[in-house]
């Protein structure tokens, strides 16, 4: 073997598609569809908890939970989620992938059923302790990010390593999915055992007191795909980047990818000798981080930060749109159980033929076009069909007119998902040396859930009417001036893309400049510690 590279890591690098593969895909991807689960099934049942714990039967419309609840309830997971990516990415790095992968995880299966639980005999208290346990949720979930990615481009071949890692990220698209089913099923169900009149013929009796079970029920649900899978997470092996580069034991590195791979690797004792003693040493606030990587974490921060203002945005928030625009009726014409199963088969034909395949677009195209074109392109898209929709925006509330809508803002979640929202998970967890891999991953998620926050808190706000905005919330900008402003996050993200530099084909080593681009591997690794 030429140069400094380890037997270990040029194998990985060279091997082909196996088994382990697509088991490390299933299990890393579990966590995510459980992530996107529990993170967008609240957006499902928002309205419902307002009719149970906000209604006033004397007012014509039912209740809605006011402003600063709503905002709580939907972002306060997203703010978890920001502080679990910076400490578990950071984590990651010091005490291994795998040890800290599977406390995540239970985290994430006691908040869940957790959340369903909350308790308190008044609207304030559940909603207090639904947000507190929801926070937690949102911090075990933080931990999946950095850890995921790292791990699966960590396990990866460089030849296929992209569609590895979108395949883990695809199954966010699932899991928003199996929110919806879930929702549809629950509902439907209790809407047949339960029948009840809309709000407009009796208040009072649109509400059954079986509704509360309801909403319970779907944020619980999310236990089952993460405890199915922690007992294949403990089995996982740590990483050989890990274990050779970080822990410095290339011997055991060795060992357990010859078990994983089927194949025998050796490492001879002066090369895992040259590992232990090479190489300079700099950490994450040095001057020699910042002359190699800083242009890139600038940009996989910002990137991510202004693709999750307009992603989440529209993701939360979409049974207001299509309320607005008249695809699911105004709630006073429904009852409690019945808006809630609009809400989520419209949600899950969004999440069918847009947000699904988008991301299996990425995971089929992403080692072909390249990580960088396959962003450039989505960053566009979503700007041309977000001022498709803005432009033209009263025309599209017209009667006649809203499946026209609809079409366009499903062409919005493909082309986040056939681009940006793939691509900014993919490109931190290739770029940066293994012993910052984990933390510099975790800072470009929570730069991104930063994004997510200002877009669930902000959104919620703007998108009010100038005019007549609803109960307790102070007059916005409108929906249509709201998709201006969500193009213009695009557009920037766009102009931000073009210093994200070009992963596809190359060895992780080469990419973080851990080994020089000579064949490879030509020298030894200089930044190993």
């Amino acid at each position: 073997m030429a140069g400094g590279q380890l037997n270990v890591l040029t194998t990985l690098d060279q091997a082909k598609t196996q088994w382990y593969h697509f088991m490390a895909i299933v299990i890393a991807g579990m966590g995510f569809f459980t992530d996107a689960y529990d993170l967008f099934c609240i957006s499902l049942v928002t309205k419902l908890l307002g009719r149970i714990y906000y209604t006033d039967v004397s007012k014509p419309d039912p209740g809605t939970l006011p402003p600063n609840v709503s905002a709580a309830v939907n972002g306060v997971a997203l703010c978890g989620t920001l502080a679990g990516q910076l400490f578990f990415g950071w984590l990651g790095d010091k005490l291994g992938r795998k040890s800290v992968y599977g406390f995540t995880l239970i985290l994430m299966v006691v908040c869940s059923v957790a959340s369903g639980l909350s308790f308190g005999h008044t609207a304030k208290g559940v909603v207090s302790t639904l947000c507190f346990f929801r926070f937690w949720l949102g911090f075990g979930i933080g931990g999946d990010y950095p850890l995921s990615a790292t791990i699966m481009s960590e396990y990866a071949n460089k030849k296929t390593r992209g569609a590895f890692i979108a395949a883990v990220f695809a199954m966010q698209g699932f899991g928003i999915l199996f929110g919806a089913i879930v929702a549809l099923g629950v509902s439907a169900a209790f809407r047949n055992a339960y029948p009840a009149p809309s709000y407009s013929q009796d208040p009072a009796a649109s509400l059954v007191s079986q509704a509360d079970y309801v909403w319970r029920i779907i944020l619980m649900f999310g236990t089952i795909p993460a405890g199915l899978t922690y007992y294949w997470r403990m089995k996982m092996p740590e990483t050989a980047r890990y274990t050779a580069l970080i822990a410095r034991n290339a011997k055991q590195a060795a060992a357990d990818m010859s078990k994983v791979l089927h194949t025998e690797i050796e490492e001879s004792a002066d090369r895992v000798q040259t590992i232990a003693v090479g190489g300079e040493e700099w950490g994450l606030f040095s001057r020699q981080f910042l002359r190699r990587h800083g242009l890139h974490l600038l940009a996989t921060t910002s990137t991510w930060f202004l693709l999750d203002i307009a992603f989440y945005s529209q993701n939360l928030f979409q049974k207001d749109i299509f309320s607005k625009v008249g695809w699911i009726p105004p709630g006073k014409t429904m009852n409690a159980l019945e808006e809630l199963y609009r809400i989520a088969r419209a949600q899950a034909l969004i999440a069918l033929c847009g947000t699904i395949p988008g991301y299996w677009f990425t995971v089929a195209f992403i080692d072909i076009v390249g990580r960088f074109w396959i962003q450039i392109m989505g960053f566009a898209m979503m700007t041309a069909f977000l001022l498709g929709l803005a432009i033209p925006y009263h025309h599209w509330t017209t009667h006649g007119h809203h499946t026209g809508f609809i079409v366009m803002y499903g062409f919005t979640f493909f082309f986040a998902n056939f681009g940006p929202n793939s691509t900014t998970f993919i490109v931190p967890a290739e770029i940066y040396p293994a012993r910052l891999r984990s933390t510099c991953h975790g800072i470009s998620a929570a730069a991104g859930k930063a994004g997510a926050i200002i877009g669930a808190f902000g959104f919620l706000y703007a998108a009010q009417d100038p005019h007549k905005p609803e109960p307790g919330y102070p007059r916005g900008i409108g929906i249509k001036n709201a998709l201006f402003v969500l193009a213009g996050t695009n557009f920037l993200g766009m102009i931000m893309t073009l210093l994200v530099p070009e992963s596809k084909g190359k060895s992780l080593e080469v990419m973080s400049q851990e080994v020089a681009d000579d064949e490879e591997a030509a020298t030894r690794p200089r930044a190993l510690t």
